[in-house]
């Protein structure tokens, strides 16, 4: 019998409808889908659309499909919190009761004090902000200073941007890994260098050099069960940081959603058996946090049109997995990640037509199914789908 593969390709802040429990969040109303379709005047997305796309919510030019491919369905996030972190790992079966912490005021002395203290840098900012309006309001201070900015935002993160002439990127990635062993005690999700280039205010411009340095998960999740059972797990993308390389056996960095595409084509040939498993950030890095809602429906199209060349490269027992991580809605007020569902669908050649896979209660339900195909147990967070999708199972 053939080994099996897995595809987990995750559009980044891709969100379907605010969750439930969205107007804890501020996030009442928030639909990423549905408003970056009606802002586009409607979304082409052929083959999404004949996976059951159109089927999970109303997507203004994407229409249910009579017998969608693909298994469709909805989820909801059960972890406390909207980052990509406590996505993603919800995705692999591990499920956040406490949220990782935030601190949308600033970061308090004690931080900032140890960070002076360890990196001998004494850093301007220290707010929440985004980053394209950080490096307006402080780009030109740190070319002339030489002190590094250090910003936040609603999620766990703790994020340093620095002039690549000024910090060189290396030195910029050893800052982080100091600043990454502060925070650690005070689970904060992620630290991010964010390099940037441009003489003035006027032409700042962020370069694709980024590094995330996450904290370890907090419990086990499905990329080590399958590590320890000797499976291939392939991170395509920032999954290596987001899972900071644990249960990873390979793993590459992308330059955007076409260079993701490509890579994750090229891991699936690189692998006989496992778990490839793919962020396309754009989405949410350039269009969501940017409140881009055309370009964020152009990079959808995208995807849809790459969809077909990433297909041929499954084998007739690989199983593909499409959803997301959070929303990141751009026509609501704000630029943060916002409190969604997420799609789903699930397809491989074994099946004979989709299922409807309904509402889920978690992220988590994707990680269980994935490891009921590899036969590694199940997850402690989540309940299997594959008997419903037939044949793929």
């Amino acid at each position: 019998m053939a080994p099996r593969r897995a595809l987990l390709i995750t559009l980044d802040g891709v969100g379907i409808g605010a969750a439930p429990d969205a107007v804890s969040y501020g996030d009442a109303g928030a639909d990423t889908l549905g408003h970056v379709a009606e802002a586009c005047g409607g979304l082409e997305l052929p083959h999404l659309q004949r996976m059951g796309l159109g089927n999970i919510a109303q997507i203004r030019g994407v229409p249910p499909d009579q017998s969608p491919l693909a298994a469709w369905g909805r989820m909801h996030e059960r972890s406390a919190g909207k980052d990509t972190t406590c996505g993603h790992w919800e995705l692999a079966g591990l499920v956040l009761e406490t949220p990782l912490r935030t601190f949308p005021q600033g970061f308090p002395p004690e931080i900032i004090h140890a960070f002076r203290r360890e990196t001998e840098l004494d850093p301007i900012g220290n707010r929440a902000a985004s980053g394209t309006e950080i490096l307006r309001e402080l780009g030109e201070e740190h070319l002339r200073t030489g002190r590094p900015i250090v910003y936040t935002s609603v999620d766990s993160v703790f994020q340093i941007a620095a002039h690549e002439e000024i910090i060189p990127v290396e030195r910029l990635y050893e800052i982080c890994r100091i600043a990454r062993r502060i925070l650690d005690p005070y689970q904060v999700g992620r630290v991010i260098a964010r390099p940037f280039q441009g003489a003035s205010a006027r032409d700042f411009t962020r370069t694709s050099r980024r590094h995330d340095f996450s904290l370890s998960p907090v419990g086990p999740t499905l990329l080590d069960a399958l590590a320890e059972a000797r499976y291939d797990v392939f991170g395509v993308g920032k999954i290596h940081d987001i899972f900071a390389g644990r249960g990873m056996t390979r793993f590459t960095a992308t330059q955007s959603n076409g260079d993701g595409m490509d890579r994750t084509i090229a891991a699936l040939r690189q692998i006989d058996a496992g778990l490839v498993f793919t962020n396309l950030v754009d989405f949410d890095m350039l269009f969501g946090h940017r409140r881009d809602a055309r370009g964020f429906g152009r990079a959808l199209e995208e995807f849809d049109r790459l969809l077909p060349g990433l297909i041929e490269g499954l084998g007739d027992r690989d199983l593909l997995v499409i959803s997301a991580d959070h929303g990141c809605d751009p026509t609501t007020e704000g630029t943060d990640h916002t409190r969604e569902d997420v799609p789903l669908l699930v397809w491989s050649k074994a099946m004979k037509a989709g299922a409807d896979l309904g509402v889920r209660a978690t992220f988590a339900d994707v990680g269980a199914t994935l490891a009921e195909f590899f036969g590694v147990g199940p997850t402690s967070g989540g309940e299997s789908f594959l008997e419903a999708l037939g044949g793929a199972g």
